[in-house]
């Protein structure tokens, strides 16, 4: 995201990326909004009517106060009111789910017994913003027909190095062996069989407690890379590597580990929960991988965020992915027209979802190139999705832009493809 989870690292120097809803049978738009499904019935003129089942999200981003809330501080009133004209600028896009973040730097929107209150409520991390946000949006979006999906970040504890700003109680204070400084950041260290642990206690304590739709994890697992540092993780690769060929080889395992057994533990808990991952758009580019995209990406999920994306499609692990395809059509490094046709042959046949993360965020943006300053191109990237069976919805970043809307981008793809109301698929 932009400047905190969401990246567009494509050519190896980092850019900074990333009503009631019911069944509808409609003409029309619907051949160019929903992907062709068994449902689909011809319609006028080679056109077709379809039973909407398409997902159309929108990521409302916390940390740094990026979309939500404004700015720390704000009373209790006043970030419920900002929150719910997010809630009512969706249900006016006729978008069916929120993507809420949650857990932005190791800390809740929800009252946590295993982590401090979010900073970006009150300005203070730890301190009780008077309310609950968490609790208030999954009952505000439900009654207004909207999915609402928990957005986590396992491992990200601060946008510093310095744990003394961290609450006082803060599980990185009371364990500074769990962290690690890299790139101006600390995170928790992935390769401790306990931080694995908790991060996924902490998470699911959400679950347990709310009627969340989904839990949602964007991009960051190890950390994207920083040029001349280190990820400092040599302990623990000498305690629990044993047995693998190499240190890379061991930090796929462990991301492994995370996905599996808290895919397993949603399951278990609450079996109507799904479990979706956002990951980076390329896993793995064909001049590396032959199975990979043809595409010359500067990361890779593979071997630079350690995070196997398409091993954990094929093994089940997920419900849905959400790749973050956040580059336009014709971008000659990572091609939209190039990974939807790809990230679409991963999933057939899995039972996993595939929704494509748009970059809304780029649209009427200078500093991005032409494609992004023409209005059609995001309602574009939807005709092409759709001429892809198993792509079976979008999600847009993020909730700032979808209201501010620079330059009609989304009054575009709401008026050629979201005429009418969908419901997300199940």
């Amino acid at each position: 995201m932009r400047g905190m989870a969401r990246r567009g690292f494509v050519t190896g120097a980092a850019g900074t990326v990333a009503g009631v809803v019911g069944a509808a049978t409609v003409a029309g738009d619907a051949a160019v909004a929903a992907p062709r499904r068994a449902d689909a019935r011809p319609g006028p003129a080679g056109r077709r009517d379809v039973v909407r089942r398409e997902l159309r999200g929108m990521w409302v981003a916390t940390i740094a106060n990026t979309d939500w809330p404004s700015r720390t501080g704000l009373s209790a009133a006043a970030q419920r009111a900002e929150l719910i004209a997010y809630l009512d600028e969706a249900v006016e896009r006729k978008l069916n789910a929120v993507i809420l973040q949650v857990r932005p730097s190791a800390d809740a929107l929800w009252p946590s017994p295993y982590e401090p209150w979010a900073q970006c409520l009150t300005g203070v991390q730890g301190k009780d913003p008077g309310w609950d946000p968490l609790g208030t949006a999954v009952q505000e979006a439900h009654s207004r027909g909207l999915e609402l999906h928990a957005w986590f970040n396992p491992y990200r504890v601060a946008n510093h190095t310095d744990p003394s700003k961290l609450a006082a109680a803060h599980p990185a204070r009371r364990h500074p062996d769990w962290v690690l400084p890299y790139g101006g950041k600390l995170y928790y260290n992935p390769g401790l069989p306990e931080v694995r642990t908790f991060v996924r206690d902490a998470m699911l304590d959400a679950v347990r407690r709310y009627d969340i739709d989904a839990v949602h994890w964007d991009d960051y697992f190890y950390p994207y890379p920083v040029a001349g540092q280190t990820f400092a993780d040599g302990a623990a690769y000498e305690k629990y590597g044993a047995g693998f060929p190499d240190k890379a080889s061991w930090r796929r395992d462990n991301t492994d580990q995370l996905v599996r057994e808290t895919s397993e533990r949603i399951k278990a808990l609450k079996p109507g929960v799904r479990f979706g991952i956002s990951p980076f758009g390329v896993w793995r580019n064909t001049g590396t991988d032959p199975a990979g995209s043809r595409t010359s990406a500067g990361v890779q999920t593979y071997d630079d965020l350690y995070a196997d994306t398409r091993g954990w499609i094929k093994k089940g692990w997920l419900d849905y992915i959400c790749p973050q395809v956040y580059w336009n059509i014709g971008y000659p490094a990572a091609d939209y027209a190039v990974l939807v046709p790809w990230w679409s042959d991963v999933v057939r046949g899995t039972g996993v979802d595939l929704f494509i993360g748009e970059a809304l965020y780029k649209c009427g943006d200078s500093a991005q190139g032409a494609a992004w300053q023409d209005p059609a191109e995001l309602s574009r990237h939807i005709d092409l999705a759709a001429r892809h069976d198993q792509v079976r919805g979008h999600a847009y970043f993020s909730a700032k832009s979808v209201a501010a809307d620079r330059i009609g981008a989304m009054d575009r793809v709401v008026a050629d493809h979201y005429r009418s109301r969908a419901r997300p698929p199940r």
